[in-house]
């Protein structure tokens, strides 16, 4: 009899996970979302469909930057090259402020709103600089130098379109994973397939920016293009607020850098006191107190801050007093949370040499482009920076063949859900990227040779494995950290998660910057001549190209060293998950699983 009623709360356990979503998600309404109805796909498409069309506008923008600043603004290769790592790194660095504000008080979807109506007013800038004879270009169609209001209009509005995408970028990519449910089985496998269908989407709109808005910016008019992307974003807008009865929202959980400096304070306060010989005496909430996110189980590394969870009191009457101080005692779920950003620390910055090399495609590969043949037929000249289109290109069919054929595979033999594990994936990218500089290097080369000894442009299908090769490196590393940095970090944090990654490129865009300056002073020292001259031809690229590729294969030795040593996440699950190592654990209430 007990048996049998035993069976049916289980029974009853297992219907109510299935019709509800009960991972602290709410739905339009306020109320516990209905599974069939809300989140999943039905709301996911929604989100890559905003994201198709933002990466349209903003690789619109992006990679006819360099082209922009030498040909419209008349600034030398090594000024525009500069201005355009300067707005990429500010571009991608402000998405550690949206999405702190997101995660801690306006919450995802009202941040991807606001962030929308900032990146349209950028745009709309932009266009105008165009129409309105004040903030035209130039008098004629003719001019050495343009006007400085344009110049001063064209800067305002990019740097808008950088703040919008602060706020946008971590906001929608998180709030999109949001609608998948980490404890359901078959959610969670589709989380795993989010993140590449998310950046295939990406990449369709980074493969239509750098052709036909590339174009249209070519050989009809920037003004023109200008009207185009302000009409695509402010559909995407409406598509968003389409979506707003099926997607799953998380409530904002105020500041998450609170919790961590107040395990600091608990672990320094209780230094001197004994480590406990058994894990469990350390103190938690149970499952049915701790009501947002999921529970951790305490880890190996770091034990010096579990002592924020001992408590010093057991057995008195100030335990309670104790429990009621978040900066006395903290929860082992508090701890490992502070554990787990501090692991993040050395992986994000041995991600860095490659984000140095990706930055490279969105300026001197499209710079390289613009000096070459690029003539198809007698009369067809592809735009340079239509070339980025073979990133794009590379990053959809590796990324097809990758879900469709390489997962299943890989699952099969390793017995992961996610084929191999997320590091892994980064690292097998960095190999690409050390290929894709060396590759950049011979090519650049052979430039410099044939120009000087035939005295005409060699063909940009020189540039081809480059490109290519780059685009597998994203699809395997950029898709690897976007999924790494939003599963790893403390739940409350999913969306400062996406800008960890996002960050990545942008102070490798400053740290590129620093090393040109550096390599150029070095040079002159050296040779007496500089390593950048007013363009590529007085240049020596080559050398730099070499540069970065010993940077990149000294940076993979040490990337391997930290991932081997690394702890993921170790959640407590009532559902079977096999992330974290060679075997299949089927994990109960009181199991852990770890997520890699």
């Amino acid at each position: 009899m007990e048996h049998n009623k035993i069976d049916t709360e289980r029974q009853d356990s297992y219907n109510d996970q299935q019709k509800w979503v009960l991972d602290s998600s709410l739905d339009s309404r306020g109320e516990i979302p209905v599974r069939a109805r809300t989140g999943a796909w039905r709301a996911a498409l929604f989100i890559i469909a905003i994201e198709f069309s933002e990466r349209l506008s903003y690789f619109g923008i992006a990679t006819s930057l360099v082209v922009y600043l030498t040909t419209i603004l008349h600034q030398d290769l090594k000024m525009a090259v500069r201005n355009a790592n300067y707005w990429s790194g500010v571009t991608t660095l402000m998405p550690l402020v949206g999405g702190f504000l997101a995660d801690a008080y306006l919450g995802r979807y009202a941040t991807v709103l606001l962030a929308t109506i900032i990146y349209l007013m950028g745009l709309i800038l932009l266009t105008l600089s165009w129409f309105i004879p004040g903030l035209k270009p130039c008098h004629e169609e003719m001019c050495v130098e343009p006007r400085k209001a344009h110049e001063i209009a064209f800067f305002i509005a990019i740097y808008l379109i950088s703040i919008g995408t602060g706020g946008h970028k971590p906001s929608l990519e998180s709030f999109g994973a949001d609608q998948f449910e980490d404890d359901h089985p078959e959610e969670r496998k589709m989380k795993m397939s989010y993140f590449n269908w998310w950046s295939a989407g990406l990449c369709a709109g980074v493969l239509t920016a750098v052709t036909v808005i590339v174009y249209i910016e070519d050989r009809i008019g920037w003004g023109v293009a200008g009207i185009i992307l302000t009409l695509v974003m402010a559909t995407s807008l409406l598509i968003f607020l389409i979506g707003t009865p099926f997607y799953r929202y998380r409530a904002p959980s105020g500041s998450p850098l609170t919790p961590m400096l107040q395990v600091f304070v608990a672990a320094i306060a209780k230094r001197h006191l004994p480590y406990p010989s058994d894990t469990s005496l350390l103190h938690e909430l149970s499952r049915e107190e701790y009501t947002k996110g999921r529970l951790l189980s305490t880890t190996n590394n770091l034990k010096f801050l579990d002592k924020a969870a001992i408590i010093k009191n057991r057995g008195s009457e100030n335990v309670m007093a104790e429990k009621e101080s978040s900066w006395k005692l903290a929860t082992v779920t508090k701890v490992e949370e502070l554990k787990l950003l501090i692991n993040m620390i050395p992986i994000w910055f041995f991600t860095l040499a490659f984000g140095i090399c990706a930055t490279q495609s969105t300026t001197f590969f499209i710079k390289q482009a613009i000096v070459m043949d690029r003539h198809i037929g007698h009369s067809f000249i592809v735009p340079p920076s239509s070339m980025f289109a073979l990133v794009a290109l590379s990053m959809i069919i590796f990324l097809t063949v990758y879900e469709r054929l390489l997962v299943p595979l890989l699952r099969h033999l390793t017995g992961n859900e996610r084929g191999i594990s997320i590091l892994k994936r980064i690292g097998i990218g960095m190999v690409f990227s050390l290929i894709t500089m060396i590759i950049a290097a011979i090519v650049e080369r052979k430039r410099l040779d044939y120009t000087k000894h035939h005295h005409m442009t060699m063909s940009a299908l020189w540039l081809a494995p480059q490109f290519i090769v780059i685009g597998i490196a994203d699809a395997l590393t950029l898709v690897g950290l976007q999924e790494y940095f939003y599963d790893q970090v403390p739940d409350s944090m999913r969306s400062l998660g996406i800008a960890f990654y996002l960050s990545v490129i942008g102070a490798a865009s400053f740290v590129n910057n620093l090393l040109m300056t550096i390599s150029d002073h070095l040079a002159e020292a050296i040779s007496g001549k500089s390593l950048f001259g007013k363009d590529l031809n007085s240049s020596r690229l080559d050398r730099f190209y070499w540069m970065l590729a010993a940077l990149t294969a000294v940076n993979i030795c040490f990337f391997v060293i930290v991932a081997k040593r690394y702890t993921y996440k170790n959640v407590q699950s009532s559902v079977a998950v096999a992330d974290g190592g060679d075997d299949i654990e089927a994990a109960s209430l009181a199991n852990t699983s770890k997520y890699t």
